[in-house]
């Protein structure tokens, strides 16, 4: 039996009471504590020892025979569970190092990993057999990347001066990338990075600007394609052609900014530019909706959002509320007819005011609807690809196996990425098996699950 952190506010975690159980978290003991005998285990690890979560459901109290490291980053443990009134608590606890995994170096960068009963657990302990595990799961397959701005597509200063491009399918092949979803970013003159680090709209577009810059971001995203000889995925015959050594790209934008409140425009990117992705929000409040990195001020999903998911449910695009609040996606929900995605985020507890990572309950939202919610890979959350494994891990005990993806955002994260081209494909499906995966559902996390949703939008 397997249970997730979240499980521990049901019933649920009580069924593994005396048995022997793996668990993967961060280890916080008192200031200064170098190696420990008595700590506690929690799912994201906090600032300091003064901010670990007190909840029954948020840390498990942790009695090792040997003292261990506190400052691993993360630990992945196995003991004896005991499901107390207070609190929950792992004893006899030894240290176990999973295959290909590297310990972090820094106590803040991993998302916690699930809880499995050893009975059930099948995880493979051949790091060789691992790696020729994840090459084989590529090859049956068909991986997407949710969200990416490789080839360097997506920035201001490029689009005006008409910078050369970096390439993109050289390392799609040689990592069995079968397709990108690339996006252009429409709202890219309104915004930067503030002093704070925060990414914040600093002006107010003027008339027609958001429509000009979006057609010649388009412009330079199929620049990019002639270039490199990568087909569009527009249809479902092209979605087949694509595999491993034969990549393919779907036409995403990151924002419906260029819009400009003009529904037209959907149908126009749709047969002019072959967009089937389109992402409603990016970092400005716009026509549509409201953004998790701003105060509200639509109260959610637009009636002008909604009818942009209606016209995307016709013709044949997949609606991403990446960005968007928990509250226009619970909207979303209800008024699209196809799932939903939810293209780069990773998962939180108890996300701070204005973050781009999303709880457990908006998770679900996405998950009901059929949807995908893909995982970003920022090294400040997942300093090494068995962490972000973990971090995929954890997204599946959250919303089910058939409902997590890779967002690689390539060439859009503000800081370092622990998947920044894809060379690394294969590191992260060893790393899946790595952390207890079977080859079906790396298949699936690595791009089927995105691949049944947009053949659930596709026209034809």
């Amino acid at each position: 039996m397997r249970m997730a952190w979240a499980d521990l506010e049901t019933p649920k975690a009580r069924q593994c009471d005396g048995q022997t159980v793996e668990l993967i978290g961060f280890p916080v003991a008192g200031d200064g504590e170098t190696r420990s005998r008595h700590f506690l285990l929690t799912a994201e690890a906090p600032c300091c020892p003064g901010c670990a979560p007190s909840a029954i459901t948020a840390s498990v109290e942790v009695l090792s025979a040997d003292p261990l490291p506190m400052r691993a980053g993360v630990l992945r443990l196995s003991g004896i569970w005991h499901s107390g009134p207070e609190a929950f608590r792992l004893t006899q606890a030894r240290a176990i190092e999973p295959p290909g995994w590297k310990a972090a170096t820094r106590r803040n960068v991993l998302t916690g990993g699930p809880l499995i009963c050893l009975a059930a657990c099948a995880a493979a302990t051949d790091p060789a057999a691992n790696a020729e595990r994840g090459k084989a799961a590529i090859e049956a397959g068909r991986s997407i990347d949710l969200h990416s701005h490789a080839g360097g597509i997506a920035n201001v200063a490029r689009i005006t001066s008409g910078e050369g491009f970096s390439s993109v399918a050289v390392p799609m092949r040689a990592g069995g990338m079968a397709v990108a979803c690339l996006a252009i970013v429409s709202d890219g003159p309104t915004h930067k990075v503030q002093p704070d680090g925060r990414i914040r709209p600093f002006r107010e577009s003027g008339a027609g600007e958001l429509y000009r810059y979006g057609t010649l971001a388009f412009e330079r995203l199929h620049a990019l394609l002639r270039r490199e000889g990568l087909p569009v995925v527009s249809d479902r015959a092209s979605l087949q052609a694509a595999r491993a050594g034969a990549p393919a790209v779907i036409v995403s934008a990151e924002g419906a900014d260029f819009l400009e409140g003009d529904i037209a425009r959907v149908d126009e990117a749709y047969t002019r530019w072959s967009l089937r992705h389109l992402q409603l929000t990016h970092y400005r409040v716009n026509e549509l909706g409201d953004i998790q990195t701003e105060p509200p001020v639509h109260g959610g999903l637009t009636d002008f959002g909604a009818e942009v998911i209606r016209r995307c449910n016709r013709l044949g695009i997949v609606v991403d509320i990446a960005h968007g609040t928990i509250d226009l996606v619970k909207r979303a929900a209800t008024v699209s007819t196809t799932p939903l995605i939810l293209s780069h985020t990773s998962l939180a507890s108890n996300p701070s005011r204005y973050s781009r990572r999303i709880t457990v309950e908006h998770a679900r939202i996405v998950a009901a609807t059929g949807g995908v919610i893909g995982i970003w890979p920022p090294a400040s959350e997942f300093p090494t690809l068995s962490s972000l494994a973990a971090g995929m891990a954890r997204a599946v005990d959250a919303a089910g196996i058939d409902h997590v993806g890779l967002g690689s955002d390539i060439r859009g994260l503000t800081g370092l990425s622990v998947f920044p081209d894809y060379y690394q494909l294969p590191g992260l499906a060893d790393a899946l098996f790595g952390v207890g995966f079977a080859q079906p559902e790396v298949v699936k996390l690595l791009g089927g699950n995105y691949a049944r949703v947009l053949e659930a939008c596709l026209r034809y």
